[in-house]
Formats: C-alpha cells, structure tokens, sequence
C-alpha cells in the first residue's frame, strides 16, 4: 500500500481495494507540488471537517470519479446537496465499507465551510480525526486537533502502524504538543502535517520528527512511503 503526502493535511492512500484521498485541499495549497487533475482515480473521500483547506478539491473530484465522499453527518448532508454520493458518521462510530473500516475519533477544533461570495459561513458539525483500517494496516489521521487525553485511548484500544498528526500550531497543537500525541498515539510511524501552508503555522518538521525515538517519518509533499 501506498501513502504519499501532497502537504497541508492531504494524505493519498493507494491500497489493493481503493484509492482513498484524505482533506484534498490542492487547489491553492501551495505546498502541494501536483495538479487535482493529475490525481489518480480517486474512488473514497475523506474529510476530517468542514473547513476550506480541508474540503478543497472535493466536489471536483467527486463529481470527476463518482467518488463517494465519508465525513461527519452535518458535512455530508451538505455536500450531498451539492450533488455527491456521502456517507455521513459521528464520533465514536465506524462502519466496514468495501474497502476497509473507518472510525472517526475525536478533535478539538471548529468545523464550517465559507461559501464562494464569503458572505456565508456554513456550520458543518463537529470535527473529527479517523482511523482507517486497511489491507490489514490501521492509519491514523488527527485531523486538526489541540492536544487531549483521550489519545492516550487511542494507542491502547488500536495498534496503530502510521499516524498523521498536525504540527503548525495556532490552529492546532503545535510540535511540542505534537510530541506528546506521539506518546500517547503509540504509532510505530507519526508523520507531521498541517505545517508551513500559510505564514502563521510555519515551523521545522525536522526538528519535531528527531524528537520521536526513531518513530517519526519526514514526508516531503509529493513523496511517498510504503506502508
């Protein structure tokens, strides 16, 4: 299975069963160093909220490869208005599609999509993190988050082989924190996101990732791992 990073909090899962795009924020990233156009097939989507730099692409992709799009229930209702085929979760539940199982977990954060004109905010639920299982792989993605105890849940209740946590600070934990979601989350592998995109989250990834024992992962946008 193949997981490559397109910056911000894009990450692109390419397994046996699916191609699975997680916040395809692309267009106007300009950390992302590909064209939403030049994205393979993309057959899942999944949001983690309902912000901007995390919808992104979506309703393009969607519509493009008849993609079927995961995400809170307030979000999804949203977007299948637009005209895309959601499923709607909540915290705490999972569902065994096709493909794989996915959780959605907690995060401390906001969630709503601004409209094209900015003259209207939608409210879109709650937030979320996830945790796909998948070709016998369990990947954790906090979404945007602040750091909270219930981490600690996650890394007894899961064995968790990659986790994706944010770094940038201001809108989420910052690397410090991060540091101690890695210790909680008990990933074998964590791999900073949600750094550098915009002035006001720039930070040293390499810094945080030395701070992990030899479990964190750099992932320069674009690169690839093999998980």
């Amino acid at each position: 299975m193949k997981v490559t990073y397109h910056g911000h909090s894009v990450v692109l899962i390419e397994s046996s069963k699916a191609n699975i795009i997680i916040d395809p924020f692309i267009t106007g990233n300009g950390e992302a160093r590909i064209e939403a156009a030049d994205l393979p097939n993309i057959d899942v989507i999944i949001l983690t909220h309902g912000h901007n730099d995390h919808v992104g692409d979506t309703i393009d992709l969607a519509k493009r490869n008849d993609a079927l799009v995961i995400g809170i229930a307030e979000l999804a209702t949203y977007l299948g208005w637009k005209g895309l085929k959601t499923h709607g979760m909540s915290i705490g539940g999972g569902y065994d599609f096709d493909f794989g199982r996915v959780e959605l977990t907690q995060a401390f954060h906001g969630s709503s999509f601004t409209e094209e004109d900015n003259q209207q905010i939608i409210y879109t639920g709650m937030p979320a993190g996830l945790i796909l299982t998948i070709d016998g792989k369990k990947i954790y993605h906090a979404g945007d988050t602040g750091l909270f105890s219930d981490m600690k849940l996650l890394g007894e209740k899961h064995d968790i082989d990659l986790a994706f946590l944010p770094i940038g600070d201001n809108f989420t934990m910052g690397p410090d924190d991060a540091v101690k979601a890695a210790e909680w989350v008990k990933a074998k592998t964590v791999v900073p996101v949600h750094y550098n995109t915009f002035p006001v989250i720039k930070q040293d990834p390499e810094a945080f990732v030395s701070q992990l024992n030899g479990k964190g992962k750099m992932i320069a946008s674009g690169e690839s791992i093999e998980v």
